[in-house]
């Protein structure tokens, strides 16, 4: 299965109080490239979602990686999950990962058996712990519906208008549900 990446990193970081991008983890890579090496690690293609006039080298950005621009960030992940979703036009995948820039910890195994898991007609969600985590998977039948989204609620729209679509895989992974929303998130 052809699954492409698409990693959200057009936020403004309110609840982080800075660019949360680029903080710092142990390792001494920021947040945003650890998660975009990781895409690449599993995925040949990865695009990554930035703020209008950014440029993937200005924060440290892999050069295989491309660089969309979401021109109407902040009005919502929607409107840049959009932007991202537009940008496949030119992919052959039969699938898109959509991943957050701010989950660093998710493992390689996971992404692996998430993308194995994915199908043109099919949406793949990873659960920890009975909880629905990320990066959430569209098989290309629904990649038209999220060209359309706006506002600030992500794909829920898309996945609630398709549960029989819809394959939850139990994972052991708690990176699924991991993400850096304040400094603290980040030491824990």
């Amino acid at each position: 299965m052809s699954v492409v990446a698409l990693v959200l990193a057009a936020g403004s970081s309110v609840r982080f109080g800075g660019d949360k991008r680029r903080a710092l983890m142990a390792d001494g890579r920021s947040v945003l490239v650890h998660s975009v090496e990781l895409a690449c690690t599993v995925f040949d293609d990865v695009r990554v979602v930035l703020r209008d006039g950014e440029r993937g080298e200005a924060l440290g950005l892999p050069s295989a990686c491309r660089v969309i621009s979401s021109a109407d960030y902040t009005l919502g992940m929607g409107h840049s999950l959009a932007a991202g979703a537009a940008s496949l036009v030119d992919s052959e995948a039969q699938a898109v990962a959509i991943l957050l820039g701010d989950m660093p910890w998710v493992e390689p195994a996971t992404l692996g058996l998430l993308a194995s898991k994915a199908g043109e007609s099919t949406i793949v969600l990873p659960c920890h712990g009975g909880q629905q985590g990320h990066p959430v998977l569209f098989g290309r039948d629904f990649w038209p519906a999220l060209v359309r989204l706006s506002g600030d609620e992500g794909a829920r729209s898309v996945v609630r208008a398709n549960p029989h679509s819809c394959v939850r895989l139990d994972v052991e992974d708690a990176g699924v549900l991991r993400d850096v929303d304040t400094p603290e998130a980040l030491r824990q």
